[in-house]
């Protein structure tokens, strides 16, 4: 018999399995010897008061019932002599797009700015060795997007864009691990990503779709009203029955394209503020109420958000155990982000903390129009380029200091890998942008006791939360415009994150799909 249950168990109740079987075995009043197999559905940490618990659901086989394990294996066709869409981009919008791409009969072309994840790490190891940034190859750049050396995180449970469990079975399927799938706040890890995402360009070239690295898009190809291919830096073309751009939140030169054409694009709010970093032993503490917590616990992670004067502050990316990144995608930018590995055994505990910006906060930019907000953008990045001496050093303070409004005299030691010199950045960045933080980081210190402290640096500037462009689309993916071409993901201003990017690639490739005839 297969019965399904909720518990509330203590950490070392659920990772003991002997503990676990004797619990459920309470729970359901059998003996733990008829339990054949105990499947966790879900699990998620309670840390809300100073007895930490796991919440969890799971389906419970005893006697002659047996579990048969989930196969996750996508059904993928031979398109090699099918009908080609071009796909702009091969992070999760792009690669996601390609896998449906094959189930549903449609050869997947992947055009991508940057290299395959193998050589991209070696760019991205001179970046933060010397300081030279490629500018297709970084951190947001090449195969896998910017998800790929950020986390992994897959936060969004969401159904509401689209079958999420498809994206976490495809994952598995190329190699993540299983507890992907139950975890409330799955993480896969930075170092794992990279094998995985080779998988899935295995997968994708082995059933006949292709890659073509190296290739930055230039231009689009119209017949008329409709776009049928690309152009590329490099002289060459790829056509297809329809274009998807899945370009990622920093493809800058896509936004100056389509705005020197006249091709439709707006202004969109997003966020901009610091990466704050405390260690990790002190998070730990705050949220597990102690310092002698459980060894079964995982580096406490948080979630924070308040509002100041209408605007917006919340935590962003938080990576528990993680490193603070240079992720700057050309010269004369200073841009900083956070990862962690899987273990997530750094030191230190990193997350973005950002204010929301709306073109009503910068009315100085609205010459630009839909570039109002990117323009604003691009330069606070060069102050804080300035600001560090022309170096990919980050601009950093205290976290007192800076509410305080007074320089730092030394900073506290960082996982930063380029390195931090100390700047007033209470003076350096936008005012509007400065108080938020500062009430902000006060709010949360009341939230969090201990969170508000001398101990904290935080390092500027957090910048590329989301894209400051949207290309509009209507209720079929489509551009409002240009026929045949579907924006996609957070480069087009519809996702935000690996989860809800891919997501939107799996929907616009159906969409074309539909429009082919080849799904209802």
């Amino acid at each position: 018999m297969k019965t399904t249950i909720e518990l509330v168990l203590e950490p070392e109740q659920y990772f003991i399995e002997k503990r676990l079987r004797q619990a459920v075995a309470r729970e359901i009043k059998i003996n733990d010897s008829d339990i054949n197999h105990i499947q966790v559905l879900r699990r998620s940490i309670d840390s809300r008061r100073s007895k930490i618990k796991y919440h969890v659901t799971a389906e419970v086989y005893t006697h002659s019932d047996k579990y048969k394990k989930v196969e996750r294996c996508g059904d993928y066709k031979n398109v090699e002599h099918s009908d080609q869409v071009i796909i702009v981009g091969a992070g999760p919008a792009g690669m996601f797009a390609a896998l449906r791409a094959l189930e549903l009969g449609l050869r997947p072309i992947i055009v991508e700015r940057g290299k395959c994840v193998r050589d991209r790490k070696f760019d991205i190891a001179r970046l933060a060795k010397e300081g030279m940034v490629n500018e297709n190859s970084n951190w947001c750049f090449g195969e896998g997007g910017a998800g790929t050396f950020s986390d992994g995180k897959l936060y969004t449970r969401s159904t509401k864009r689209g079958n999420v469990g498809y994206v976490i079975d495809r994952l598995i399927e190329h190699g993540a691990d299983e507890n992907i799938a139950i975890d409330a706040h799955a993480h896969i890890g930075t170092d794992r990503l990279s094998d995985i995402i080779t998988r899935i360009r295995k997968t994708i070239e082995d059933h006949g779709g292709a890659y073509y690295f190296d290739n930055r898009v230039t231009d689009l190809i119209l017949d008329g009203d409709k776009v049928i291919g690309v152009k590329t830096s490099g002289g060459n073309t790829f056509e297809g029955c329809a274009v998807i751009l899945a370009t990622g939140h920093s493809a800058r030169d896509i936004y100056e394209l389509f705005d020197r054409k006249g091709w439709a694009i707006e202004a969109k709010p997003f966020a901009m503020g610091v990466r704050v970093e405390h260690p990790q032993s002190l998070i730990n503490s705050i949220q597990y109420h102690s310092e002698d917590y459980s060894q079964f616990l995982p580096p406490a992670a948080y979630s924070l958000v308040t509002q100041v004067n209408g605007h917006g502050v919340f935590s962003f990316c938080m990576c528990p155990g993680g490193i603070i990144v240079p992720a700057a995608t050309a010269s004369e930018q200073q841009v900083v982000n956070g990862m962690s590995n899987s273990r997530r055994n750094s030191p230190y505990a990193n997350s973005g903390i950002a204010v929301t910006v709306d073109i009503k906060d910068v009315p100085q930019y609205s010459k630009h129009g839909a570039l109002a907000l990117l323009r604003f953008q691009q330069d606070v990045e060069k102050d804080m380029f300035k600001a560090a001496g022309y170096s990919l050093k980050a601009p950093s303070q205290r976290l007192n200091d800076f509410c305080n409004g007074r320089e730092s005299k030394r900073l506290n030691r960082s996982s930063y890998i380029a390195g931090c010199t100390t700047a007033p950045l209470h003076q350096l960045l936008p005012d509007f942008v400065v108080s938020s933080l500062q009430q902000g980081f006060r709010d949360f210190g009341n939230k969090m006791k201990g969170f508000y402290t001398e101990s904290a640096n935080i390092l500027a500037v957090e910048s590329r939360t989301s894209s400051p462009v949207r290309i509009p689309r209507n209720d079929d993916y489509e551009h409002i415009q240009l026929h045949n071409l579907y924006p996609c993901g957070e480069g087009a201003g519809y996702a935000g994150g690996i989860t809800s990017s891919a997501m939107d690639g799996i929907n616009c490739v159906e969409a074309i799909a539909r429009k082919m005839g080849r799904l209802q």
